[in-house]
């Protein structure tokens, strides 16, 4: 692809400002490639941990040896990692499903979830169709204060109203990203303090955390710091770009059993669930997880700089420190939405040639236009971009397997956009 000269200026004056930021960004994909080595060793991994089963997956050493590498490498007493959780949602629901029961109350201490969630939750869509409040789990909404934090005030309010009800909130719920919301990353420091709060004044309460996006971004994950389960997908960070599908729960012992048994049935837990030849791809997936993750970080960056230099607001800036993979521009019209989500199609390696439009995505209240010439269909640790059809017409920009690639999307994005003026 050919650039303008603009464009080529503004990435070569990138480049040079970063070079300090991308030099950390290596320093924390290689101590957490060390964790992960050490880990592989710890537990012997051979070729034979590669082996597929089928039927009930009993005795599926490469499964059960995978888990316990997920959980020393997150920081967890337990966890599990399965190729056939199709989405982060659905894993999310599985968390959820399997700590809350009915008159139990879940709180949402960072706003409104991911979009996807609210139909699980049941605060949009139909009665009936087998969410959490048709189950009679009762839900609370906390929101960030104006500086982004948490505001404990009003946490601490349900956390002693609740137990002087005599029932403690069985879940705070965190949402580590913005999702589609126009705020900042909470950060594994700032979750830590979070859980150390709730603990002290109701230790029995979950804290369960949405990683998605957020792994490898950081030397821990929230479990290092307290928090009693996390949960992703493996078509973000922690799949490296390898995993073809799946996703994970992190955790306390107890609460990792808990969600096993809404994965598979009571009493069957983790005991069963065949590998059909997805193993050996969510190895090497989590073996390249940091290093992938470090690219979409430094192709992050490199869009700040850029969209910043242009004239959009971009967050974070090019200069801060993230937590998460997710680069936001508000683009402040619907024609620019399409713009950027055109140039990045273009900027792919697989579907260049497509044209995205606005559809009405299942799970999404709002129209979305999504941009994802990848590999494995939706997959966020590669080249994609998507935003709701809504004001202030936000893209949320995220991935790149490599940085090469990522500045090519980000090029062509930035092409697409000069011809709107800017």
């Amino acid at each position: 692809m050919q650039f303008s000269q603009r464009i080529n200026e503004l990435a070569a004056a990138a480049e040079r400002d970063l070079a300090p930021i991308f030099a950390k960004i290596d320093e924390i994909s290689f101590e957490n490639t060390n964790k992960v080595m050490d880990a592989f060793r710890e537990h012997r991994v051979a070729a034979t941990n590669f082996d597929t089963t089928s039927g009930y997956g009993y005795d599926d050493r490469g499964r059960d040896v995978l888990d316990r590498i997920w959980a020393d490498v997150f920081g967890a007493e337990a966890a599990f990692v399965r190729h056939n959780i199709v989405n982060g949602t659905q894993a999310l629901t599985i968390g959820l499903f399997g700590l809350l029961r009915p008159g139990d109350l879940m709180c949402s201490v960072a706003g409104k979830p991911y979009d996807t969630l609210e139909e699980v939750i049941g605060i949009q869509g139909e009665a009936g169709n087998g969410s959490l409040a048709d189950f009679g789990v009762r839900y609370k909404q906390i929101e960030l204060t104006e500086d982004g934090g948490f505001d404990f005030a009003a946490i601490g309010e349900v956390l002693k109203t609740e137990l002087a009800a005599g029932k403690p909130v069985k879940v705070i719920f965190v949402q580590r990203s913005k999702g589609y919301l126009n705020r900042k990353t909470l950060t594994v420091g700032e979750i830590g303090e979070l859980v150390s709060y709730v603990k002290g004044i109701s230790p029995e309460t979950y804290v369960v955390v949405d990683n998605c996006y957020g792994e490898f971004t950081e030397t821990v994950e929230p479990t290092a710091v307290g928090a009693d389960m996390i949960i992703g997908s493996l078509i973000k960070n922690p799949g490296g770009g390898m995993a073809e599908t799946g996703g994970y729960i992190a955790g306390s012992a107890r609460a990792v059993e808990l969600a096993s048994y809404r994965l598979t049935s009571v009493g069957c837990g983790l005991e069963v669930g065949a590998t059909v030849g997805q193993t050996k791809n969510m190895y090497k997936g989590l073996f390249y997880a940091p290093h992938t993750t470090a690219q979409a970080l430094k192709t992050a960056h490199l869009a700040a700089y850029i969209f910043g230099e242009m004239g959009y607001n971009v967050s974070p800036k090019w200069n801060e420190t993230r937590s998460d993979i997710i680069q936001t521009v508000i683009t402040g019209a619907p024609e620019l939405l399409c713009a950027f989500c055109r140039g990045i199609q273009k900027g792919s390696p697989v579907d260049s040639f497509v044209t995205p439009e606005p559809w009405a995505m299942p799970g999404y209240t709002d129209e979305v236009i999504m941009a994802a010439g990848a590999f494995v269909q939706g997959a966020s640790i590669e080249l994609s971009a998507d935003g709701p059809m809504r004001p202030p017409y936000t893209v949320f920009f995220q991935g790149g397997l490599t940085y090469e690639s990522g500045k090519i999307g980000i090029l062509s994005a930035a092409e697409e956009m000069l011809g709107f003026g800017k």
